[in-house]
């Protein structure tokens, strides 16, 4: 069997001053072998960061890590007492929202989203891609607080976090029966979405949309299906995402285009052209959001940055690095999304001309709330009066 070397976390914490990118590039034992995590975007899965030490593979001379098994997607069943999730960030454009799946198939290396795999003492890296969560009581939970007394219906934001229509939703259908909850109560609903898979559920959005209650946003981040491939290796490719945003505008369904992310020296030459593709493609709304590095995010990003392009590597982190005041990431509410400075501001323009050029608007369309009706919720007592 193969040895297992604990390393004191320390030394590959997010946001230590050394460039960890570059002591992944020398240390024994951190990147996972490609055989392993073919078909795979992070090329690490480092500790969680709040486990007190990191385990290290190495091979001992006996080639035991040539039998180690590849990564396979497992599913486990997680169960939530609440489904809504509430926040008040001054810029993001909802209070609410709904996670079916905990991790994300899809496997995109700059998700923001994958340092939450660390609360359940798992990686950010491969676990995050790997090792998911299915809330099969999300309908019902759903259901349960939209019946509460004195619930106050505003949009409901899904696909925020980890995206809804990931590969494993064909078998579980979650997304599908939160639609259909949310369709019986005329809740207003927004989906965010790099997935086909939405074409699935057109019957009930199309419903939704006759009653000003659901728009979906579709992520195209590239038009190069190379560097879509190595980016976002199992999410749909780019020209189904154009085809998919035909489908829902045909079936009358208000769909946005966005960017996210916009990557600098990487696929920012793509924003005019992404745009236009997504216009012909019937889109009427367009957003975007620049490359964000929180916590476990910046070495995973990097390190794979340094795998497939390391011509570029330099270029991108100090581009990256110009926007974010001279660090990987800024959290600061009002720049965390657009960023600052001279670059930050040319894309800022870039877009806007764009958009305008088009006819392409930014989140216009207003979902109606006052057709919502109060689900008869098993569980929840009725009012006396």
């Amino acid at each position: 069997m193969n040895e297992l070397s604990l390393v004191g976390r320390a030394a590959f914490q997010p946001g230590n001053t050394a460039d960890i990118a570059d002591a992944v590039m020398t240390s024994s034992g951190l990147r996972i072998e490609i055989d392993r995590r073919r078909g795979r975007g992070a090329t690490l899965n480092p500790g969680g960061r709040f486990e007190p030490t990191e385990r290290v593979a190495f091979d001992d001379g006996w080639q035991s890590l040539e039998d180690m098994p590849p990564f396979k997607t497992e599913v486990q069943v997680e169960k939530p007492r609440t489904i809504i999730t509430r926040n008040e960030s001054p810029d993001i454009p909802f209070d609410r929202s709904v996670n079916p799946y905990r991790g994300c198939e899809h496997g995109c290396i700059y998700c923001f989203a994958r340092p939450t795999h660390s609360y359940m003492g798992l990686s950010a890296g491969l676990d995050f891609e790997a090792r998911l969560f299915a809330k099969p009581d999300a309908p019902k939970l759903l259901e349960r607080e939209l019946s509460k007394p004195g619930y106050k219906p505003r949009p409901i934001a899904i696909g925020t976090n980890t995206d809804p229509y990931q590969p494993i939703e064909r078998e579980w259908r979650i997304m599908r029966q939160i639609l259909e909850v949310l369709d019986k109560a005329n809740h207003p609903v927004v989906i965010v979405t790099k997935s086909a898979l939405v074409l699935r559920d057109v019957d009930i959005l199309k419903s939704m949309a006759e009653r000003g209650l659901a728009k979906v946003g579709i992520s195209v981040t590239t038009l190069d299906r190379k560097l879509a491939r190595l980016m976002e290796p199992r999410a749909a490719t780019p020209s189904r995402r154009l085809e998919t945003i035909k489908g829902l505008s045909e079936a009358g369904i208000p769909v946005a285009v966005m960017l996210g992310p916009v990557i600098p020296a990487l696929n920012d030459h793509e924003i005019e052209r992404i745009l236009d593709s997504g216009k012909a493609a019937g889109a009427t709304e367009a957003s975007y959001v620049l490359l964000r590095l929180p916590l476990e995010v910046s070495p995973l990003f990097r390190d794979w940055l340094l795998q497939h392009y390391p011509d570029r590597y330099r270029h991108v982190m100090s581009l990256v690095r110009s926007m974010r005041d001279g660090k990987d990431y800024d959290a600061e509410f009002g720049k965390r999304m657009k960023g600052a400075g001279p670059y930050a501001w040319q894309i800022s323009r870039r877009f806007e001309m764009a958009t305008k050029r088009l006819g392409l608007t930014r989140r216009s369309l207003h979902l109606r709330e006052d057709l919502f009706l109060s689900p008869n919720s098993h569980g929840v007592q009725l009012s006396l009066l």
